[in-house]
């Protein structure tokens, strides 16, 4: 059975009416401003053929995007909205804000000597915007009721692990005294669906916890981007709504291997406030015997790990979870390898 008969199968056998969430980390990042754009338009680019057929295959009612790239006018995002409405997805709402990914910072955040690289935005990126993320939804967004905790400050979350060396502060007390927590964005996404009411997506897209140095600066950002959201469950930035939210992005930390630091992610698959699905895969398993893992790096390191998550608060019924991560014999499994090295994640949930 092909994965879009099993998701169909799923859906229809499990509920009548489940909603379901997913994540994917589709990397349409480019080099350039524009350049999505441009390949979106054109209609012929493989990878965004890939990751359009990848969406149509799990057709979630609502989407976290993330690794694509961010315009002012949300031109890009509109265009990828019409190609998904072209083969029969129709997503009529959609959210995206400006990511710290690109965002100068006029200072050497990434203590290389220099002035106005990709590592000195408050996020890693050659340009304003740059694999940023997006909401794709086929119900309203209250776009007026967002919460944005991009602009949060490192060193103001509650035991954030700043980095430093002998010599102090990494790179520079001037320097941490700038930086921003998130290297994307941490955002809560208030969603109105029909029968239910409304629903909040907390997304993220964590850094990478590597390319950096004994000081970890990487590693203790990844972390800390985790640990915001156990804080702000705490209520450590205000009020936190009591049910009906769902947690979900790309993490960037498996809790077992891989390079980053395991404590929040750990932590945040075991906070009762949360359930988790554990969903699985065949392609997983066939990849690497972890039929839990989401992202298909080159081996040995990183290999295969679990770092895309969808995390339903314990109010939900969990009626089915899954990776599109179709096994090799799939045609679909050549589809989702030339889409991005992440597989989407998706979860079926009934409503309370």
């Amino acid at each position: 059975m092909s994965a879009l008969a099993c998701l169909a199968f799923v859906t229809t056998g499990a509920s009548a009416d489940p909603l379901r969430i997913a994540t994917y980390n589709t990397e349409l990042g480019r080099d350039g401003p524009g350049l999505l754009l441009r390949d979106i338009l054109r209609g012929d680019d493989p990878q965004i053929t890939a990751t359009l057929a990848i969406l149509t295959t799990a057709a979630a009612d609502i989407v976290a995007l993330q690794g694509f790239d961010y315009d002012l006018t949300g031109a890009a995002l509109g265009a990828y909205q019409t190609a998904l409405r072209d083969r029969g997805l129709d997503y009529p709402y959609s959210f995206a804000i400006r990511p710290n990914s690109g965002w100068q910072s006029g200072l050497d955040l990434d203590g290389d000597g220099r002035l106005g690289g990709p590592g000195d935005a408050q996020g890693y990126g050659r340009f304003s915007g740059q694999n940023g993320m997006a909401i794709l939804s086929r119900f309203p967004i209250a776009a007026k009721d967002v919460q944005d905790f991009s602009p949060l400050l490192w060193r103001d979350l509650p035991g954030a692990l700043l980095p430093e060396t002998d010599e102090g502060p990494y790179p520079s007390a001037t320097a941490l005294a700038a930086q921003r927590l998130s290297s994307k964005g941490h955002w809560i996404v208030p969603v109105d669906v029909p029968g239910l009411g409304r629903v909040h997506l907390m997304t993220f897209h964590a850094s990478p916890p590597v390319f950096d140095g004994l000081e970890d600066r990487n590693g203790k950002r990844n972390h800390d981007e985790t640990a915001f959201w156990l804080a702000y469950l705490d209520g450590a930035f205000g009020i936190v709504p009591r049910d009906r939210f769902i947690l979900l992005g790309d993490a960037n930390s498996d809790p077992v291997d891989g390079d980053s630091r395991k404590s929040a992610i750990v932590g945040l698959l075991g906070d009762p406030r949360l359930q988790d699905p554990a969903p699985v895969s065949a392609g997983g398993r066939d990849a690497t015997g972890d039929a839990g893992d989401t992202v298909d790096w080159d081996d040995p390191q990183p290999g295969n790990l679990r770092v895309d998550y969808a995390l339903p608060s314990t109010d939900w019924t969990v009626l089915q979870s899954g990776v599109i991560w179709p096994p090799t014999d799939d045609p679909l499994a050549a589809v989702a390898e030339s889409a991005s090295r992440h597989r989407l994640v998706w979860v079926d949930l009934d409503r309370p």
